[in-house]
């Protein structure tokens, strides 16, 4: 289990004895993320990449072998998905997997073959709210992509007898011409800096100011909070809203953690030494909208002060030319 996951988790488990304590109801939550296969080998490689808008299903077991399709979930932007189950099942015996002909808006095709289910475990269990995860889901197109690595199956040399050799004198060397000398190339532009190495954190209203759009890289002010956020986001700020929009947003709890999450993607994306991963903000987010609005306003102060830099980091900005 790698860094971010763990750090993922213990903010999950942080984040469900809050509510917990204040007297939320029960509740199961399970994330996890899918990948598409392009190689068609079974693991996740650096050719594969997260699949966006593909339906992922849980499905459970009964005593007598009966199946049943438990909930239905569309991933994000990233490839993650994010299920609410009221109360505490025990799904210990169910499944994940890609739905057979996903279609999602996202979608390409890479959904041609659905990958084998993955079965979902028990992370922890604390005040009558529980934590599953699953391991990455693969989804597989119906040929694997022309880059991929071919292997071949080695085949036996026939056996041919030995012979003495045959003395053979060699060839003439032919000797060619010298080749006439390459031309000088022109020296090689200085590398641009690399501030996502140098820790910087922005409050919103830098990423608002005309001369720093340049630090947009990963996401545009005009993409949709719905398709980077997720359905989570969707269903609580439409899906026409922009990420520009987002920024404005103030005076309401559900405005302002859209306006400090968005920030806070930003600063995760421009600095690799900003508290939150992309995907921990993500997650953050998500689990706040599905919580009360206590936990909506505490989600909304971690990542302000994030961006404020906690008083230790400035933003590091400089006018974009």
């Amino acid at each position: 289990m790698d860094w971010p996951l763990i750090n993922l988790l213990f903010t999950a488990f942080l984040l469900l004895a809050s509510a917990a304590i204040h007297g939320a109801q029960a509740v199961s939550m399970l994330t996890g993320t899918v990948f598409c296969d392009q190689c068609k080998d079974g693991q996740i490689s650096l050719f594969d990449y997260p699949l966006y808008g593909v339906k992922v299903a849980v499905t459970c077991s009964d005593s007598n072998g009966q199946v049943t399709l438990l909930r239905e979930e569309t991933t994000n932007w990233f490839g993650n998905y994010a299920m609410k189950f009221d109360g505490t099942p025990d799904l210990s015996g169910c499944y994940a997997q890609v739905s057979s002909g996903s279609g999602g808006q996202g979608s390409n095709d890479c959904v041609a073959v659905a990958g084998p289910a993955k079965s979902l475990r028990l992370v922890f269990r604390i005040f009558d709210m529980e934590m599953y995860t699953v391991d990455p889901l693969l989804s597989e197109p119906a040929q694997p992509m022309s880059m991929c690595p071919r292997s071949y199956a080695p085949v036996s040399a026939p056996v041919i007898p030995v012979t003495p050799p045959v003395p053979v004198e060699p060839p003439p060397v032919a000797r060619l011409p010298p080749l006439p000398p390459m031309p000088r190339l022109p020296p090689l532009p200085p590398l641009p800096p690399m501030p996502s190495l140098e820790a910087s954190a922005c409050p919103y209203w830098n990423w608002t100011m005309p001369g720093y759009e340049c630090y947009w890289k990963a996401v545009t002010p005009d993409m949709k909070v719905a398709v980077v956020f997720g359905l989570i986001a969707a269903r609580r700020y439409g899906t026409d809203m922009t990420l520009r929009q987002g920024m404005e947003g103030r005076g309401d709890p559900y405005r302002t953690l859209l306006r400090e999450g968005t920030t806070a993607l930003l600063n995760s994306y421009n600095s690799i030494q900003f508290p939150y991963h992309p995907l921990g903000v993500i997650h953050h987010m998500n689990w706040a909208l599905l919580g009360s609005t206590r936990l909506v306003l505490h989600t909304a102060i971690r990542f302000m002060r994030a961006n404020s830099g906690s008083g230790k980091v400035s933003c590091k900005f400089t006018p974009c030319k």
